[in-house]
């Protein structure tokens, strides 16, 4: 009987344990900034590996529909925490300020915005954009930087045809000659081109940071409401994060089982040169130097005042509006090996 009460007891205090445990799972719903695609794989990893319920979140992952869109997300409630363009969140002008997504983790510290044009259709720089077709996506990132390389780059633009397109047709279009020219990210756009079968040297990659347009990124976006009342949950989910994104840089083809799974219609080879290019907007020698994740207050501050330039100077937020770095875990723990690398350029890469 003893022995009996002794099993019974033990049986008990686990349940309670486990139950414990449930309880403590914070539900976290995040939104990416697009498909599951390679650059999507540290946070993928971080989901399949139990990262995120190591730090006691229960984490819902869902594509998103662009860079842009991912701000509305959250703003609205819709999720906890998305991958945005942080150039969109300055611009956002919520009625209410409480409800601003606030900045807390720097992913794409090298911008990738881009735009791709063929060189049989005539585009070899900026200029000569003029009188020709540019299809874009309304809720692309890209397109949300085009009134500042028209006016980085003194283009006339009364003759240039704009055509707003989905993301899926608008590779495809670009392919066809429908189009001369596109707005996307630098190496998702030209790797889709060149995978309709457009060769690599008739593609031409225009990134807005060679021509005047240096921005940050995609950053990690949480609303206000979330992170007041649940301030561990977002550091947790950023340790968590890093940690996937140290295990897809040490084994990348092994992190990508986690986006093809996902994906049905990914091709290893595809995702593989998607991710190599996203790991080389995130592991920049700024990166290495200062750690994942934080950013440059000047440089921001710089960003903000030259998308000033075509918004409301009066309307700008501060730097410390948008971006807030005491969610970030120490240094220590966001520093990098100095030989990690994401391999060339996309650039380097022929697109």
């Amino acid at each position: 009987m003893t022995r009996l009460a002794f099993v019974i007891a033990l049986t008990f205090c686990a349940a309670i344990a486990s139950s414990g445990t449930a309880i403590a799972q914070t539900p976290l719903r995040f939104s990416l900034d697009w498909a599951f695609e390679g650059p999507a794989a540290p946070f993928l990893v971080a989901l399949d590996r139990g990262f995120f319920k190591e730090e006691g979140l229960d984490v819902e992952i869902e594509p998103g529909a662009g860079s842009v869109d991912a701000v509305g997300r959250v703003a609205t409630g819709a999720y906890d925490m998305a991958l945005g363009d942080i150039n969109s969140l300055i611009r956002f002008r919520p009625r209410d300020d409480e409800v601003r997504p606030l900045a807390v983790f720097m992913l794409y510290d090298r911008s990738p915005f881009a735009i791709v044009g063929r060189k049989s259709r005539g585009i070899s720089d900026p200029r000569s954009l003029e009188g020709k077709t540019l299809g874009a996506p309304k809720s692309d990132g890209a397109f949300a930087q085009w009134p500042l390389f028209v006016k980085a780059n003194g283009i006339e633009t009364d003759d240039i045809r704009i055509v707003n397109l989905g993301f899926a047709v608008r590779e495809p279009m670009l392919a066809a000659g429908e189009v001369d020219a596109v707005t996307g990210y630098s190496w998702s756009a030209a790797i889709n081109l060149r995978d309709k079968g457009v060769p690599a040297n008739d593609i031409v990659v225009l990134r807005m940071a060679d021509y005047g347009v240096d921005l940050y990124g995609n950053a990690l976006m949480v609303a206000p409401a979330f992170a007041k009342d649940n301030p561990e949950a977002v550091k947790g989910f950023l340790r968590a994060l890093i940690r996937g994104l140290k295990a897809v840089i040490a084994e990348p083809d092994a992190a990508l089982r986690s986006v093809v799974d996902r994906n049905p219609g990914a091709r290893m080879d595809v995702e593989r040169e998607r991710l190599k290019a996203a790991l080389d907007a995130i592991i920049t020698p700024e990166a290495k130097e200062n750690g994942l994740g934080d950013v440059d207050v000047e440089r921001l501050a710089r960003s903000i005042a030259l998308i000033a330039e075509t918004q409301n100077p009066e309307e700008m937020p501060a730097a410390t509006d948008i971006f807030d770095a005491s969610y970030l875990p120490p240094k220590g723990e966001r520093l990098l090996d100095h030989s990690a690398s994401s391999g060339p350029r996309a650039e380097e890469r022929g697109g």
